[in-house]
């Protein structure tokens, strides 16, 4: 199963990165950098959705149906005069379901840790959700993916190998059960044995989304 640094570092990921920096007027450098981070903290968010079974099943229909991966055939075309108004929307709609009132923390989070002012990221997020979500969308097709626990198990899959720095970015922004204290929630979840190692924004956001 292809890691989502695997998939940025592909001709696939290179393509969006390319699109994504062209649709934002950002250096591509620079979105590549907010990709690395951003992506795993919406795949994250999404696992986290999933272990409900309304979240599950949502998230299914959702896969094989609108994004069931056909938007990454055509990436020349979806970027090629700027990405339609449908997409961003559609974009807008997926941040706000699966980020709920922490989508501003995760853009300024963002934006803090690239230099990148709050609205390109919004942009970016924007763009890069609706791929994401065809990222997904293909591989539960291809892993012939059809029940909440396999989807679950899918996406911990291709968050696998997150560096330390992205893990403490995923458990920062938000404190999974509500009590204030981001220490027991980040026992036992993705940092696990590395809790004490990931300092830094830039991991703690994927331990609580994926409680």
């Amino acid at each position: 199963m292809a890691g989502l640094l695997d998939l940025l570092n592909s001709d696939l990921g290179k393509q969006m990165i390319s699109g994504v920096s062209k649709q934002t007027h950002q250096p591509e450098e620079k979105t590549a950098g907010v990709l690395s981070m951003a992506m795993p903290v919406l795949m994250a968010a999404m696992k986290k959705n999933a272990s409900t079974p309304e979240g599950a099943q949502g998230l299914m229909s959702a896969l094989s149906n609108k994004h069931n991966g056909s938007i990454l055939d055509n990436l020349g075309g979806l970027f090629d005069g700027g990405v339609d108004e449908s997409v961003t929307n559609d974009g807008a709609g997926i941040l706000g379901h699966i980020l709920g009132n922490k989508q501003s923390a995760v853009e300024s989070t963002l934006s803090a840790k690239s230099g990148m002012d709050t609205g390109a990221i919004s942009q970016i997020l924007k763009v890069a959700a609706p791929l994401l979500m065809g990222v997904i969308g293909k591989q539960t097709q291809q892993g012939s993916v059809n029940s909440a626990s396999g989807l679950t198990t899918l996406l911990g899959s291709m968050l696998g190998g997150q560096p330390n720095e992205n893990q403490s970015l995923i458990t920062s922004l938000i404190d999974a059960d509500g009590d204030g204290s981001v220490l027991d929630d980040v026992a036992g979840m993705v940092l696990g044995s590395n809790k004490g190692k990931g300092d830094g924004i830039g991991g703690m956001l994927g331990g609580l989304f994926g409680k």
